[in-house]
């Protein structure tokens, strides 16, 4: 192979995977409805990347409403000390990140188990506000209750402009109110894209980077995710570094049914993150 299409290869590459990263969000608001409490910790990883993701694509004024804790119904598999223990993590992972990141100021992060009005009647106020100029597209990162109750109490004509994004069946179908067939039947628009624990579910070492950067904010993303690694109620996330969640949202930044990424990976969260941070703007 001559040297001319070796250089043609290498540029075409080059073009293509700068391309993967593009910002280049829909119409519309994002919404984040995230468990973490019982059982699984790995919303952990998942909402300090979705956080810094949306700042650092200069997109966090679209998110209006981000609310964790979702699971209503504790199972027995976690102890009573262990499920406040996960709440107390999860508010720290929304609030430490965004202050961290900085321009989430317009937002509460809230609990949705032990604020489950206040987080229903949040969501409700963002369908109410959709028109087709302006959707609404929720992240369902855990069980899907709040979002139904939410859908319930809220205007049935705008029901059509609100996008649900899915990744998971064991999301979809885990709640104890709602299941995915109830949220389907309320009209709303079904995004569902690839399981992103393929991509984003990696050991431990391909988070070297975060962990040895510099910046005390990719520090702070790289420890919400060794919190769960470290977990003592789950033995799944051992030696595994998960924003798995993360990626409905790397999706909904780079385009969505648009051309977004489906499938997107560590390297695609790192390139965006690290631009974000090394443009000397952004230097702390």
């Amino acid at each position: 192979m001559n040297k001319s299409i070796l250089t043609f290869i290498s540029i075409l590459f080059s073009v293509l995977f700068a391309t993967s990263q593009t910002i280049n969000p829909p119409s519309g608001r994002i919404a984040i409805v995230a468990d973490g409490n019982s059982p699984d910790p790995d919303d952990l990883g998942g909402t300090a990347v979705s956080l810094a993701l949306l700042r650092a694509a200069g997109l966090e004024n679209r998110l209006v409403h981000y609310s964790h804790s979702c699971d209503l119904v504790v199972l027995h598999r976690i102890s009573e000390a262990a499920e406040k223990e996960r709440h107390a993590m999860m508010q720290t992972a929304c609030d430490g990140t965004a202050r961290r990141w900085g321009g989430f100021e317009h937002i509460t992060f809230l609990d949705a188990k032990w604020q489950t009005d206040q987080t229903i009647k949040d969501l409700v106020k963002a369908i109410n506000a959709s028109t087709q100029q302006n959707p609404l597209w929720i992240v369902e990162a855990g069980e899907p209750d709040i979002i139904g109750f939410a859908l319930k109490a809220s205007e049935k004509e705008k029901h059509k402009f609100v996008k649900v994004i899915t990744h998971h069946p064991a999301n979809d179908n885990a709640g104890d109110f709602y299941k995915w067939q109830d949220i389907l039947d309320f009209g709303i628009e079904e995004v569902r894209i690839p399981d992103q624990n393929t991509y984003l579910k990696v050991k431990e070492s391909e988070w070297d980077w975060a962990k040895n950067h510099t910046d005390h904010r990719m520090q702070f993303v790289w420890l919400m995710g060794k919190m769960a690694e470290i977990d003592d109620v789950v033995t799944f996330q051992r030696g595994m570094w998960d924003c798995s969640d993360a990626g409905m949202v790397l999706y909904w930044i780079t385009g969505a049914t648009n051309g977004g990424l489906n499938e997107g990976t560590v390297s695609d969260v790192k390139t965006i993150l690290l631009r974000y941070l090394d443009s000397s703007s952004n230097k702390k």
